[in-house]
């Protein structure tokens, strides 16, 4: 999660890094409301995603073992992603800066909070919780390929940023269209990877309705659009194959040292 602004950027990633709090899940603490609002998430997103969610996110929430009986415990969810992609869950606050968020994702750290949203914030929060940053975001950290892509995104970003910071917002707009909010055309037809979409009831049928704008993904479509996030998108990108993330950074990184 990050600010997806300018404002407040930090001049050295490295000392980013060390400001963050050394935070834990306190897993006691979770009472048996949260509980209950994990259970209706689950249950409400298990059942709506089949047929809609990008295969390779199906698989990975096969493989992470998320289930409705539990809110998902940190030192269990870890060494099921280390052993796999070598990523981890690093709990914070709440939103982090570009800079650092962007620097955790270099070092294969994915940031998490561990707050979960009310009963009667089921459809609608000004801010990502839980239920985003881990089931919408964690079982495509499973996949190699896109975990891959996360990391050498956070890798150039860092590296781009410190030479020329105005390079940033370029970086957030890959991934805000790919990561947060990307569609991918399947064989068997539309369907999402972003976890922006995956955690949300009503933007996951918005996305795939007749409703929105959806283009064929290019680096110079995603490069020149601008967003918001406080309201579901008006424009979505589609991937034809996966493998279009690492060839977009692949130019994107190209492009920046012409």
């Amino acid at each position: 999660m990050m600010t997806f602004s300018s404002a407040s950027l930090l001049p050295d990633t490295a000392t980013a890094l060390a400001t963050l709090p050394l935070m834990e899940q306190q897993y006691a603490q979770y009472t048996a409301a949260d509980q209950h609002v994990w259970q209706l998430l689950f249950d409400r997103q298990s059942a709506l995603l089949p047929g809609r969610a990008a295969e390779p996110f199906l698989e990975g929430l096969r493989e992470i073992g998320f289930h409705r009986h539990a809110i998902p415990d940190f030192s269990e969810v870890n060494p099921r992603l280390q052993a796999l992609t070598g990523w981890e869950l690093v709990v914070v606050p709440g939103i982090v800066d570009d800079a650092l968020f962007f620097g955790l994702l270099a070092d294969k750290k994915f940031p998490a909070t561990t707050w979960l949203r009310k009963l009667e914030q089921l459809d609608y929060l000004e801010e990502p919780d839980m239920f985003h940053d881990v089931f919408g975001h964690v079982p495509l950290l499973m996949n190699p390929g896109f975990a891959s892509f996360l990391q050498e995104l956070g890798e150039a970003a860092v590296q781009h940023f410190e030479r020329w910071p105005g390079t940033l917002e370029l970086f957030t707009r890959l991934y805000w269209f790919t990561a947060e909010f990307g569609l991918l055309r399947q064989p068997d037809g539309l369907r999402i990877y972003g976890a922006g979409l995956l955690s949300s009831h009503g933007e996951v049928k918005f996305s795939l309705s007749e409703k929105p704008t959806r283009l064929e993904f290019s680096l110079d479509g995603v490069l020149t659009t601008p967003f918001e996030k406080d309201h579901f998108q008006e424009l979505y990108f589609v991937l034809v194959s996966m493998d279009q993330l690492a060839e977009s950074l692949s130019q994107l990184k190209a492009r920046l040292v012409e």
